[in-house]
């Protein structure tokens, strides 16, 4: 006697029922590119305290400039945690917000470096370079466009005609 497939997956018949079903594996580079995000996250959310502070403390020379950046900052900061977590499930709008924020940071870094070549500014630079890079690696674009299931070099989903991709 043969056992159907379930509606949960081909293999969940052969599973026991306590075990969880596997979920594809994500590509080393996605975990980069998530942690850098996360990473990027936590510098604007750092500058965004420490601009609050000086609001609190006085020392703001230009009030209304430094609660612009205040809320910016913790805007950004929020936006970029929230993108890492979409990158991390595989949702392909956090996309859109990470590697704009990586286009606006390698555009300053530019100038930065050319101003002040301080290492921080190299590591800024550095850091949206891996970020922006690692976004178009074929495997984490699968990984995050809904195609993982596909292949990179096609992008024909497994038991299909080839060529068929984006046919409708």
């Amino acid at each position: 006697m043969t056992r159907a497939a379930s509606p949960t997956g081909p293999d969940r018949a052969s599973r026991p029922a306590h075990e969880p079903p596997t979920a594809p594996a994500r590509p080393a580079l996605l975990a980069v590119v998530c942690l850098l995000t996360l990473l990027e996250a936590a510098a604007a959310f750092g500058l965004g305290v420490a601009w609050a502070a000086d609001l609190v403390r006085g020392a703001a020379q230009s009030v209304g400039a430094t609660t612009f950046l205040v809320v910016f900052a913790l805007g950004i900061a929020v936006l970029l945690a929230a993108s890492a977590r979409g990158l991390w499930r595989g949702r392909r709008w956090a996309r859109s917000p990470v590697m704009t924020w990586q286009v606006l940071l390698i555009v300053l870094g530019v100038g930065w470096v050319g101003a002040d070549p301080a290492p921080w500014t190299w590591g800024v630079l550095a850091v949206a370079l891996v970020v922006a890079v690692g976004l178009f690696v074929p495997a984490v674009v699968a990984a995050t466009t809904g195609h993982a299931d596909q292949d990179p070099g096609t992008g024909d989903a497994p038991g299909t005609r080839p060529g068929a991709a984006g046919r409708r």
